[in-house]
């Protein structure tokens, strides 16, 4: 006995435009609305300052110019996986922006506990948290040096990186000591830029 099919059950000609629009459009939610759970499930590393905005000038008191003290920074959407952190603020703009010729390094940071949400204005060695080891500048010290550009309006880049391993057998590295050591081991990345030119 062969069952017949309700036409009433089937798209009409007329309707099969309307029929298959509502199908792409069912469609484009799910996957719009998967996209989006996967986005929050796995938020992306964020990194701020309440000193200047992104793309902001940096106040002069982080300066040469001023008291050349750390900014305050805060953090966010550090991977669950994550077992430590690395900081690396430098200036792409040196000496000149008009020509740059190097990447001046100005802040070093590695092994930043990854329970931690920041760091407060000002720190220096004694206030970094427990567990936290520093690399050296281009200044060859080791610790925080502001903005302090030669010539023209400079970019200086704050970059967080979050890693699945913490680092071992490094003593005051460079920058391109700490990224060698970094690599294969980021699992998410944010960063926050400010500006700064000399004030005369």
């Amino acid at each position: 006995m062969q069952h017949r099919i309700s036409k009433r059950l089937l798209p009409t000609r007329r309707g099969a435009g309307w029929y298959g629009r509502l199908l792409s459009t069912g469609m484009a939610v799910l996957l719009v609305s998967a996209s989006v759970y996967a986005g929050e499930a796995k938020m992306a590393l964020q990194i701020h300052s309440p000193a200047f905005s992104d793309g902001g000038e940096i106040p002069s008191k982080y300066t040469c110019q001023g008291d050349d003290i750390s900014p305050p920074l805060e953090w966010q959407g550090i991977p669950e996986e994550a077992r430590s952190l690395v900081l690396i603020m430098d200036d792409p703009d040196a000496p000149d922006p008009a020509a740059p010729r190097m990447t001046w390094v100005h802040w070093l940071l590695y092994n930043l506990p990854v329970h931690i949400s920041g760091l407060p204005e000002d720190v220096t060695a004694a206030d970094l948290p427990d567990g936290t080891q520093e690399g050296l500048n281009d200044w060859k010290r080791t610790g925080y040096g502001g903005p302090c550009p030669p010539i023209g309006r400079h970019r200086y880049f704050h970059k967080l990186y979050a890693l699945d391993t913490v680092l071992e057998g490094l003593d005051k590295p460079t920058k391109g000591q700490l990224e060698a050591a970094m690599k294969g081991h980021i699992l998410s990345q944010g960063q926050l830029i400010g500006t700064y030119r000399k004030q005369h």
